[in-house]
This record gives C-alpha cells, sequence and structure tokens, in this order.
C-alpha cells in the first residue's frame, strides 16, 4: 500500500501542468520558437455565442511593432486538416489559413470571435516577419511579455465568462456535489459514527468506506475552490486542482483495496482475527463466490467500470461536451456506488448486531443432552 500510496503522489505532482488550463495566459512572444516551429502555439479555447472575446495585452509596442507581431486564429478543424494535408503547404500559406489575424501594433488588442453556429476549439498562434523566413537573418530579438485572456459570454452575452464550452457548468455542479455532501453529513455523520463505534466485524469495512467517501468530499471541495478563483481571474488555483486530484487517487486505491479483499473473500464472521490487520481474507468457496458476485453486481460496474463506459457512451455527443459528460457521470457512479455499499454494511452491521444480541438473551437454548424449558 505504501508504494501506490507514493505512485498516487508522484502522479499527482505531474498531473496538473501549472497554468496549461487557465485561461489568464502569461508568457512571451518569442521569434525563435515561433521561427523553430513555423508558429508559436499560445494556446486553445472552445469558444461559443457570439460575442466571445480574445484580449491581449503587452507593454514593448516598439518591438512588437519592429517585428510585425501578429496572432493567428484557427479553427480546430481546420488546422487538423492543415496538418493531415498532402499538399505540404509553406510556412506563410499555412499562415494564410488563418481564419481570424490580429496585428500587434497597440497597448491592449480585443477581438471579437462572433457568429459561431456551435462550439468550437480555437488554436492561437503568435508569428511574426522572422517566422517563414529561411536565411539567418537574427530573430533571436527581444521577446514580447504578453498577458492573454480568453473569454466566453456570459448568461447576460458580456464576455465575462472565463470557461470553454467543455468547462462550463462544472463550477455549479461543484458546488452542488460539496452542498449535497454537507447535507448528508449533517444527516448521518452521528449514526454513521455510532454504528463505527459499537465495533462488530462490520466497524473496519465502515472505517475504510468512510475514509473513501471523507476523500471523494474532499476532492469535491477542492475542484469548488478552484473553479470558484478560475472564474474570477481564469488561473484558479492550481495547488487545490492538484490536492483534488490527490484525494480522487487517494480515494480509488481506498475503494480498490476494499474490492480487492472483497475478492479475495474477505469474512465478516471471523472475529478472533487480530484487529491490527485491516481486512482478514478468508477463501472458503462461499464466501468468496459471495464476494465476487456483491463486487461484481454492486461496486466493479458501478465503480471501476463507469469510466470506460462513460467514455464509450460520450462518443455520442459533442466534442465539447465529451469531458463534462464523463467527469459528472463517474463521480455520480461512484457517489451511487458508495450509498450502495454503505446500505449492504451497514444491514450486515445490523444483523450481526441482532444475532449476537439473540444468542444472549433468548429464553430457549440448546445445550448438551437436553432443552432447556421456558418457564411461566
Amino acid at each position: 500500500m505504501g508504494g501506490l500510496r507514493l505512485l498516487a503522489v508522484a502522479f499527482t505532482c505531474c498531473w496538473w501542468p501549472p497554468g496549461s488550463q487557465g485561461k489568464t495566459l502569461r508568457g512571451s512572444f518569442s521569434s525563435a520558437a515561433a521561427r523553430d516551429a513555423q508558429g508559436q502555439s499560445i494556446g486553445h479555447f472552445e469558444f461559443h455565442g457570439d460575442h466571445a472575446l480574445l484580449c491581449v495585452r503587452i507593454n514593448d509596442i516598439a518591438v512588437a511593432i519592429g517585428k510585425e507581431a501578429k496572432l493567428y486564429l484557427f479553427q480546430a478543424q481546420e488546422w487538423l486538416k492543415l496538418q493531415e494535408s498532402g499538399h505540404g503547404y509553406s510556412c506563410s500559406e499555412k499562415l494564410s489559413k488563418a481564419q481570424l489575424t490580429l496585428a500587434m501594433n497597440q497597448t491592449e488588442h480585443n477581438l471579437t470571435v462572433s457568429q459561431i453556429p456551435y462550439p468550437q476549439m480555437w488554436h492561437v498562434f503568435y508569428a511574426d516577419k522572422y517566422t517563414c523566413k529561411e536565411d539567418n537573418e537574427n530573430s533571436q530579438g527581444e521577446d514580447i511579455p504578453f498577458e492573454m485572456m480568453l473569454l466566453n459570454p456570459d448568461a447576460e452575452g458580456n464576455p465575462f465568462d472565463h470557461f470553454s464550452a467543455g468547462e462550463s457548468g462544472l463550477h455549479e455542479f461543484f458546488f452542488l456535489l460539496v452542498l449535497v455532501y454537507f447535507v448528508i453529513a449533517c444527516i448521518y455523520a452521528q449514526s454513521l459514527w455510532q454504528a463505527i463505534k459499537k465495533g462488530g466485524p462490520m466497524h473496519v469495512v465502515l472505517k475504510v468506506l468512510t475514509t473513501a467517501l471523507l476523500l471523494q468530499a474532499g476532492s469535491a471541495f477542492a475542484n469548488y475552490i478552484h473553479f470558484s478563483s478560475y472564474s474570477k481571474d481564469g488561473i484558479g488555483v492550481p495547488f487545490m486542482g492538484s490536492l483534488a486530484e490527490f484525494f480522487d487517487i487517494a480515494s480509488q486505491i481506498q475503494m480498490l483495496y476494499l474490492l480487492l479483499s472483497l475478492c479475495m473473500g474477505w469474512t465478516i464472521v471471523r472475529m478472533k482475527k487480530s484487529q491490527s490487520r485491516p481486512l482478514q481474507w478468508d477463501s472458503t468457496p462461499a464466501s468468496t463466490g459471495i464476494a465476487i458476485f456483491i463486487v461484481i453486481t454492486q461496486g466493479c460496474i458501478l465503480w471501476f467500470l463507469c469510466h470506460p463506459g462513460l467514455a464509450c457512451i460520450s462518443i455520442i455527443f459533442n466534442d465539447y461536451q465529451r469531458d463534462k459528460v464523463i467527469t459528472v457521470g463517474v463521480i455520480l457512479c461512484q457517489s451511487v456506488s458508495m450509498v450502495i455499499l454503505y446500505r449492504l454494511f451497514l444491514s450486515h452491521s445490523l444483523y450481526w448486531e441482532v444475532s449476537s444480541l439473540s444468542s444472549v438473551t433468548l429464553p430457549l437454548t440448546i445445550s448438551s443432552g437436553h432443552k432447556s424449558r421456558p418457564h411461566f
């Protein structure tokens, strides 16, 4: 388990590249980078509506004018066609096919991206007079620092929304999810805590399941904080995004440990085993068969197989909707899976409690050699 957790931490650190998801972009326009790649890639964004906006600010106007600096916007489909085309377009021919072009000759530029029939991904590239030249003219001049905002129209039609079409609605979803977690915690936290405190064969598995639930709730809360900040500045809090991924991976590991333990035939009836080990495995055929049936029907189907299943289902949706369908669907399926498992284990815990109580308090008991009779 220690190795898996260490792997999760390492994976998380590489999962969220700082600034790669922010729609307020900061950096420098580089003639050298533009020349090497026949156009420096600045970013991409899914515009929608009639009043989407690209706003870019630069300070060194003289350098930009001297370099004849320009921004080129390509629709994703058109750019893909250019990349896959066998015509062998030259550098200047590729740039000439851009759907929108913006000359960098002012401190602030606002480019309206309008008449978009449906949400589309757009790629932004930088190029200047050195980009397509084949001679050895010095192109290592001074870079141009910039700040760029990519905005979609909000509910009132004003270009103030930092979310792309593929991200819109996620902020509200995580807010509702955090609210639901809070309400459920207020209602059921005390009774769940009492069930865990009673002990019995189910208290360890309830602890594992509760830990996974808390990690899921922590992931939702961290995502909500990130998107709340993102909605204001287009950058968000990358650390909270990374933390959300870490919590989600840790929750996956907890559930994997729990379900693998069930598949190995973890028994709920042997109480004499050491409690220092979290889950005790029993490989009897009956317990193994029951465990595998429970896991397949109520845990793997909803928890671990929901992601590939939703990935297949998302093909019927538009490109900008697929990531949202997968994200929202996976979280909802995992939440339903947790509810089912809680009901299962709590019912087993109650059954064990009643059985233990009845074995002690019932007046009719069977002793060796005779049956006791009730006294009236």
